[in-house]
Order: C-alpha cells, then structure tokens, then sequence
C-alpha cells in the first residue's frame, strides 16, 4: 500500500446524501479480482450516458474536477452493500482522500485498509471546504496526515481527527497484511512450539 503523508490536489464536490456503493461503482463491474483498470467505471451511472457517452454537467466530466484528488461528500457515504471495490475504483481514479460529514462503517475502514483518507467533519467546516471546491478558482486544498491538518486555498486551516492505529498505517503504507507480517517472528515462535510440523510420511502402494 502506497504512502499517505501529504496530499496537494483538486477537490470536487459531490454533495449528494446516502451514496451508496452500488453508486460508487455499478454491480457489473465485481466481476474483477484486479484493482486496476476500475477507475474509467467510477460513478458509472451517474457519469455517462447509457451509449458511453459522458454526461456533461457530472462534476467529474468537468475541468479542473477530472483530475481531482480528493472528493467532498455528503452524508453517509459508502452505505449499502460492504464490495471492496469501490475504494478500487476511487483510488484507481486518482481520489485519495474523501471529506464528508459521515461515513457508512464498513466503506470508512475499507478506505484506510486501502491507503485512501477519510475525513469526517463537523457541518460548518465540511461546508465551507465544500464552497471552496464548487469553485474552479479555490477548488484546490492541501491536506497534511501528519499535523492532522486541511489547507484552504486561502490559507485557513482545518484541522481533523483520525484515529493513532490508522493514521500511523497510511503514513507507513501498512495495510493488514503487512501489519500482520510485522509480527512473523512471534508466529514462527509460536508455530515452533504449539504445531508438528514434520512432513507426513507418504506410503507408496505396489
């Protein structure tokens, strides 16, 4: 998992309630194992035209919001169905951070297992940065993991809180996997002592 420690990039508002998965990316598209290649199919129904064609006034068919990397939200979400795949997509199109009033669980700690930050901020806040970045003009930010901190385009800072065990895991790029290798030495040690690891012997029949 790549590294999250400071982000510089467009944010582009999407400020729609109860987002669902299916929304984030379509059903059609779980068929995958690959983590690559999701990002053309994020927002799919929402972004294009049933003929491929893009849906124009979809902020993500607009500059400078085609290039954003971070996405400010409504409320809840990442509600419905708990498909990993949807983090896939958003990282895949180039979004590494989200900013929202809430967050579904399940979708919220997916996005750290997936090296995407998720900010929850209280509604004054998440407003303003929302304004910020329904303008071409202001809609970059600065977010900075480590001081816990979002830059405004004007210099105003906002800060947030995230939990110590996730935010030390971004800014290691340590997902569970890794975590759990951390601890190989303890694991060889115990499986040393508890299991019998000598290889069965195997009979031969004439």
């Amino acid at each position: 998992m790549r590294r999250f420690t400071e982000l510089d990039a467009v944010a582009a508002p999407l400020l729609i309630d109860n987002v669902d998965t299916d929304k984030i990316l379509p059903g059609e598209y779980l068929k995958t194992v690959s983590r690559t290649e999701l990002g053309q199919a994020l927002f799919a129904r929402m972004r294009y035209h049933d003929d491929g064609r893009e849906i124009a006034d979809f902020i993500l068919n607009r500059d400078p919001w085609r290039h954003a990397g971070i996405l400010v939200v409504g409320d809840n979400f990442g509600c419905g169905s708990s498909r990993e795949h949807a983090p896939w997509a958003l990282l895949d199109f180039g979004i590494t951070c989200i900013i929202a009033r809430s967050f579904a669980d399940i979708f919220y700690n997916n996005c750290f297992k997936n090296g995407i930050l998720p900010i929850r901020l209280d509604a004054s806040l998440h407003g303003r940065l929302a304004n910020a970045a329904g303008d071409p003009e202001t809609a970059r930010l600065r977010i900075d993991l480590t001081r816990q901190q979002i830059i405004g385009p004007d210099g105003s800072i906002s800060e947030f809180d995230v939990e110590a065990g996730a935010k030390v895991a971004l800014l290691e790029g340590r997902d569970e996997i890794s975590e759990t290798l951390l601890q190989r030495g303890k694991i060889d040690a115990w499986q040393h002592d508890n299991l019998d690891l000598t290889p069965p012997v195997v009979l031969s029949h004439r």
